[in-house]
């Protein structure tokens, strides 16, 4: 709370979703890190995975596995240069620091709820698997 400069009330909020985007619960979506100031973030739903503002809950895992499912999908589409580029930091935060905060349990109870198809995603046209 200190770090990010939070009310109770913001607190309170990020614990109850009220407060969450697809990926993540986010402390000041109006902040403007990846946009103009006011305005609603327009960060795509993997740059969530980078961004000092998300706090990730197990409520998140679902999603989290279904971008981690689309990174899979993206990198066997894509070079590998090309990966490197565009997703290889988000896929390595996601793999390497936030899916290994949770337990195993609560990771395999959430892949129940995957189908592993892009429709699960809020993509735009161009960021569908070919």
């Amino acid at each position: 709370m200190r770090r990010l400069g939070l009310g109770e009330g913001v607190l309170a909020q990020l614990l109850t979703g009220q407060r969450d985007v697809f990926t993540a619960s986010c402390a000041d979506q109006l902040s403007g890190l990846h946009g103009p100031k006011g305005k609603p973030c327009p960060g795509r739903p993997w740059v969530c995975l980078l961004c000092p503002l998300a706090l990730f809950a197990p409520r998140h895992l679902p999603n989290l596995l279904r971008l981690k499912a689309y990174f899979a999908r993206q990198f066997k589409a894509m070079s590998r240069e090309q990966f490197g580029v565009v997703f290889a930091p988000y896929a390595h935060r996601l793999s390497s620091l936030i899916l290994p905060r949770f337990s195993a349990a609560a990771i395999a109870a959430a892949e129940k709820e995957i189908t592993d198809l892009d429709a699960e995603l809020p993509l735009l046209a161009e960021e569908m698997a070919p």
